[in-house]
Parts: C-alpha cells; structure tokens; sequence
C-alpha cells in the first residue's frame, strides 16, 4: 500500500514545480530567449518535475509490488498497466523520462526551441498525471 503523506509530498512538490514552469510559459518568444536564466530555469524545473514523476512512479510500484522496474520508463509503463493513468499518458510520460535523460546526460545537445515547445504544449501532461494520481490513491475510498 503506497504512503499517503508520500505522495502527497512529491504531488505538493510538482504543483509548486508546475507553477514556476508556467510563469515562464507566460513569457512571449523574444522575451523568454532574451535571458539566459528563462532557459536554465526551465530546464531546471523541467528535470525536476519529470524527476517528480519518477519518484511517485518508482514509489507506487514497489508499494504496490507491481515487480521491478528496469528503468524510470518502465516504472511508468507499470502504472499504465495497473491502471493508474492511461497508456496514452505512459507514452507522453515516457517521452518526458526521455527528454529528463538528455538534459541530465548530453545537456549541451539540448535545444533550447525544443524548451519552449514543451513548456506551451506538455505541461498539462503533468497536471494529468497529478489527477490521476490523486483519484487513484488520495481520494477517500
């Protein structure tokens, strides 16, 4: 059985996280490229968000002794099959897991175009999860 105060926690975390992505989304083009810190912070928040999902996925499954996941991916397939979000949500999920990789790991490949297309179209990917996390384990049964 998960821990509550568990996923609470990250969920708070990732909403706090969501709000910082979205004011930088409310910048115009010209004005998020102009400084250096728009791009860094996104990044930033980006990874740590993504690194949120992580988190609540790897804490599910193994509360849930759903198996062993071999990779971050794979714990968010895991919840797809449990029913936890839909397989739809795995792959946009898993593809985030993808895009947190390179930034941590060939960060100087990433482009900084790509940060803002997914900053005005796959933030909502995040507040999808949430939801469905919540109903799945928050809501009073």
């Amino acid at each position: 059985m998960v821990d509550r105060e568990i996923i609470k926690s990250k969920l708070v975390f990732l909403e706090q996280t969501l709000v910082k992505l979205e004011e930088l989304q409310s910048l115009k083009s010209k004005e998020f490229f102009k400084s250096f810190q728009n791009v860094d912070s996104a990044k930033y928040n980006l990874q740590v968000a993504i690194e949120a999902v992580i988190d609540i996925a790897t804490h599910v499954v193994a509360r849930e002794r759903w198996g062993v996941p071999a990779s971050s991916a794979e714990a968010i397939r895991f919840l797809a099959e449990n029913n936890v979000i839909t397989r739809d949500q795995s792959v946009r999920l898993m593809q985030m897991v993808k895009f947190r990789n390179r930034i941590v790991h060939i960060y100087q490949e990433v482009d900084d175009n790509q940060v803002y297309e997914i900053l005005h179209q796959d933030l909502g990917d995040f507040r999808d999860f949430i939801r469905s996390v919540i109903t799945k384990f928050l809501n009073e049964k």
